[in-house]
């Protein structure tokens, strides 16, 4: 358990190895502008599409045009109807950063397998007070049933149970 001391990055850890870059693009100049549209783009998506599982979005500029990719485990929740939530997103994306964006939308075949998924998932059922010896055993139990995943470690943090102390298990 880490507690005390240095921590490494869990994204910047994996760099290059097992993961790429959310953001892929290179600027020198207005390096800050793309860097703050980026993060706008991402926590507007993130929180008007919360209900969508989205797990990450990934975000390309090459030649003036930027592409945001959507990895939700609920494609059908953003795509809508004939196409029609894709085209919502764009013009909701236009009107935050006042730039045209193309969306790709990926589904994520295995929600349970997804770290950023099982985490969220846990979390809205504490927050629907549900006991959290429970969600996490059965966060932990769907996991291991897939046959791609190795491992589970999850940890959760807080005023567990109502507690007056805070702790973490």
């Amino acid at each position: 358990e880490e507690l005390m001391g240095q921590k490494v990055h869990p994204i910047g850890f994996r760099l290059g190895v097992i993961r790429t870059w959310d953001s892929k693009w290179f600027e020198e100049k207005n390096y800050a502008l793309w860097l703050h549209e980026d993060i706008k783009i991402r926590d507007f998506v993130k929180k008007k599409y919360y209900q969508a599982s989205i797990s990450r979005i990934e975000i390309d500029r090459a030649a003036g045009k930027t592409t945001v990719s959507i990895f939700t485990a609920r494609p059908g929740l953003l795509i809508g109807k004939g196409g029609a939530g894709i085209e919502t997103i764009k013009e909701d994306i236009k009107k935050t950063i006042g730039k045209d964006v193309s969306v790709n939308i990926m589904e994520i075949r295995d929600p349970d397998a997804d770290a950023q998924l099982v985490a969220e998932n846990i979390a809205s059922q504490l927050e629907k007070r549900i006991s959290f010896r429970r969600a996490m055993k059965q966060s932990m139990g769907r996991a291991m049933q897939k046959n791609g995943v190795k491992g589970i470690k999850l940890m959760v943090s807080g005023r567990l149970g109502g507690a007056e102390i805070a702790r973490s298990e």
